[in-house]
């Protein structure tokens, strides 16, 4: 069983509510698109987006995080989307999961997923080094061969225990207790120093989405785009990852 934690950023840090409500309700129908039906989703948000999908494995875990410690607004942010992570692992205990994996609310995941987890339940778990960069409106599709875990929160697909979740969780610190479930990058060389290493995804799991108006770390300006690794989107590209123009 494999759990995705989404965790949806509030009104308050949007720049357009309606925008990031477009942008999760493709995320969303991409997640739920998976091939094997052995999986669940946790989303954690202030409010439910209101949205024509709706799925039976997908749970909406609403909360109120209002105290911020934070004096910068991007550390705010991150904040916010570290108490919601941790927050929906928590709560996905109840599902029993063998993984999960935190997903960024406007990405789009391999339908391959799930099953790949199902068939591998003794897994530490696996990082995705290869994966995608998409420009939100284009015709092209950027591939990303190695380290797509050190620019892409959708990246890291652990055991459930190897999330680490404190004894007793705390859900108003500052950013420096939730950075484990934030520094997306610096998991894999955490868990290999434990000696409980991850290793690579075997496949492109994840297109990283860029230019959408609400990227909280990287836009287009922050990443190099290479000629030599553009291609046409196929449909069935489009169909494994849900892929779609958005209105």
């Amino acid at each position: 069983m494999l759990v995705f934690v989404i965790p949806l950023k509030g009104r308050e840090f949007s720049k357009s509510w309606e925008r990031v409500t477009h942008l999760f309700e493709r995320c969303i129908k991409s997640v739920c698109h998976q091939t094997s039906p052995d999986f669940r989703v946790i989303v954690v948000c202030n409010e439910q987006p209101e949205i024509e999908f709706h799925h039976p494995n997908i749970t909406y875990l609403t909360v109120d995080f209002s105290d911020h410690k934070e004096s910068l607004y991007i550390n705010r942010g991150r904040t916010d989307k570290g108490r919601k992570i941790l927050q929906g692992l928590v709560y996905a205990q109840q599902f029993a999961p063998t993984h999960t994996m935190a997903l960024d609310a406007d990405d789009c995941i391999s339908r391959k997923l799930a099953e790949f987890v199902k068939n591998n339940p003794h897994s530490n778990g696996w990082f995705i080094n290869q994966g995608y960069k998409y420009q939100e409106g284009s015709d092209y599709i950027y591939s990303k061969r190695n380290n797509f875990y050190r620019m892409c929160g959708s990246c890291n697909i652990l055991r459930y225990d190897l999330n680490f979740l404190p004894e007793h969780p705390e859900y108003n610190r500052g950013y420096g207790y939730y950075k484990y479930y934030l520094d997306h990058a610096k998991v894999k060389d955490i868990l290999t120093d434990k000696a409980q290493p991850i290793s690579p995804l075997p496949f492109p799991g994840a297109i990283y989405i860029l230019e959408t108006g609400e990227n909280l770390y990287y836009d287009r300006t922050k990443l190099t785009f290479s000629i030599f690794n553009r291609k046409k989107i196929t449909q069935s590209m489009r169909e494994e990852f849900g892929l779609y123009n958005l209105p």
